[in-house]
């Protein structure tokens, strides 16, 4: 059985440890702080792990709150879950991860957490948990994925409109392209990236690099809509080539070894630590959480909530080079005035990418603890 993170590895103040018997899995935590403080859950994104809050934990620990960040179903070290691609597709859906946070809230004996904060897909997981279970999670802080609110169950008065088949359309572009969502979805995903020429961690540091700061040609800017045309004015690691798969699509971005060297918000050994994990497990863990999406597994447990806002106090963090806030058009605005009906703030941080609370912990910590303050 494999053994909790190493404690050689973990920054001071941060143990790592195992949580049984939470909705069917082990659960793999990462922890700091007081247990009889006010407790902050961290949940990750998207090849992330618990470890993506390395920077953050310690912080929040420091001024008095009890932080725990879970390997989530699909990832690290936490085990339970169904890692074929024809299995139990259905415990990946998002009340299921949401389960899977109350799950552990209650293993752990917590009535309830002070905040919950979501980076990526973890995003997701966080908005629910507060619309769902407001007496739970009783704020919730949002990172690089706009939260625009519960599936509409049904329009009043459905008006006539195109349907738009935006893959056909996509791979109709002069320039033919696909939707990284949907490959991440295909049979041949996980072993294109377990298996890529390059090895996982050279695909690793190529992923991350992309969609960081350092990669100079992340500027960001609104997109009119859900058309080929300008989905197709993002990046490719987002809208692909479709022809490509996503290790060959970041190979051509891979920095440097001076970049490398250089990069201080993710060091060589730090990136390690996501490449021992993901070389043992492989992706297809959270790769089932784009097929839920995809797919609509799930949804209509989702529409049950048609029509509900986020009512606990809620702050959206993001950095100003990161198109995840403008992927899906509409949706950060969305949020803003309509989805969250409590939101104490939006923050694009200059400097940083996708990777917010890695590339800028400092300025992440401290709009967390301001929020956490009032």
């Amino acid at each position: 059985m494999i053994e909790a993170l190493s404690v050689t590895i973990l920054p001071a103040g941060v143990r790592a440890r195992f949580v049984e018997r939470v909705n069917g899995l082990r659960v793999h935590v990462l922890e700091a702080g007081n247990p009889e403080h006010p407790c902050v859950l961290l949940l990750h994104g998207f090849p992330e792990l618990a470890w993506s809050w390395r920077k953050v934990l310690p912080a929040l620990a420091g001024a008095g709150y009890y932080v725990i960040a879970p390997d989530q179903r699909g990832y690290g070290r936490t085990t339970g879950w169904d890692s074929v691609y024809d299995g139990d597709l259905g415990s990946f859906r998002m009340t299921n991860l949401v389960r899977d946070m109350i799950g552990l809230m209650t293993a752990l004996g917590r009535p309830h957490v002070s905040a919950v904060v979501g980076h990526d897909f973890g995003a997701s997981v966080a908005a629910w948990c507060a619309l769902i279970r407001p007496d739970i999670f009783r704020s919730v802080a949002l990172m690089s994925a706009p939260f625009s609110g519960p599936p509409v169950l049904m329009e009043a008065e459905p008006a006539p409109r195109i349907q738009i088949d935006i893959h056909r359309e996509l791979a109709a572009l002069d320039r033919p392209r696909k939707h990284y969502q949907w490959y991440y979805g295909s049979r041949e995903a996980n072993a294109d990236m377990t298996r890529c020429p390059q090895g996982i961690h050279a695909f690793l540091r190529a992923y991350y690099h992309h969609k960081s700061a350092d990669w100079a040609a992340n500027r960001p800017f609104r997109l009119q809509g859900w058309t080929a045309s300008e989905l197709a004015r993002m990046p490719t690691y987002y809208i692909m080539d479709l022809a490509d798969d996503m290790a060959r699509t970041v190979a051509r971005e891979m920095p440097s070894a001076e970049a490398v060297a250089a990069c201080h918000w993710l060091p060589e050994p730090e990136l390690r630590v996501y490449s021992g994990e993901y070389e043992r497990v492989g992706f297809q863990g959270g790769l089932q959480w784009y097929r839920c999406r995809t797919q609509g597994i799930g949804a209509a447990d989702l529409q049950i909530f048609s029509g509900r806002t986020i009512d606990v106090p809620s702050v959206f963090i993001a950095g100003a080079s990161d198109w995840g806030i403008h992927q899906t058009p509409g949706a950060i605005e969305r949020m803003q005035a309509e989805s969250c009906s409590a939101m104490r703030g939006c923050h694009l941080l200059d400097g940083a990418g996708h990777w917010v609370q890695q590339e800028k912990p400092d300025d992440v910590i401290s709009i967390l603890l301001a929020f956490l303050s009032v």
